[in-house]
């Protein structure tokens, strides 16, 4: 899926695999399709690309750092671009998933090095990006108003065992008392954001 579609249609069956796949029904991604070849005729998205759509969502911060680590993310094969299914398949899960399906996802996000655990380090990594990205736009409580304080508290929160990192467990655990991490990434594109980025 990608290069070689010069239209703006899926095939029968690539409908069916992603109806199948997703939580999207056959109009929505014909939809999403239309807009995805609208503005990436070669049929993929590249970093640059995913990082302008993120600056439209956020633009009074700098979301390069959070959008590369979400690019990533939603380049599943890891060849640099995204194609629609990958993006469709990412998007499914961020927008529509269940809070289980968005908490696996947000840990393999944090989870950098991709070793079954988050590290401090990764964290801090993520957490940077995010206070980045929301620039001015929050006020934060003092006890949060650092990458810092907020991983601190975080790791005070989740790391039941205290061994410095967190396992999928703890980390789904603990976010389900702090939403701020699910809906840090609740990457809810509207198909207009999409058509905006040129």
């Amino acid at each position: 899926m990608g290069n070689e579609h010069s239209n703006s249609k899926l095939s029968p069956e690539e409908l069916r695999e992603l109806e199948d796949a997703t939580y999207f029904d056959k109009k929505e991604l014909q939809k999403w399709f239309r807009e995805f070849m609208k503005d990436c005729p070669s049929g993929t998205l590249s970093k640059d690309d995913f990082v302008r759509i993120y600056q439209q969502f956020f633009p009074h911060g700098d979301p390069s750092q959070f959008a590369s680590h979400v690019f990533k993310k939603f380049d599943s094969n890891a060849n640099g671009c995204i194609t629609f299914k990958e993006f469709i398949m990412a998007l499914s899960v961020t927008s529509k998933g269940t809070l289980d399906e968005k908490l696996d996802w947000a840990f393999s996000l944090y989870d950098l090095d991709g070793d079954g655990f988050i590290s401090d380090r990764e964290m801090l990594d993520i957490v940077c990006s995010i206070y980045n990205m929301v620039g001015n736009m929050l006020i934060l409580p003092k006890e949060e108003d650092t990458p810092e304080k907020r991983v601190n508290k975080i790791f005070l929160q989740m790391d039941k065992d205290r061994d410095g990192r967190l396992t999928k467990e703890e980390f789904k655990e603990g976010s389900r008392m702090d939403p701020f991490i699910v809906h840090a990434l609740s990457t809810d594109f509207d198909s207009t954001k999409l058509e905006q980025k040129k």
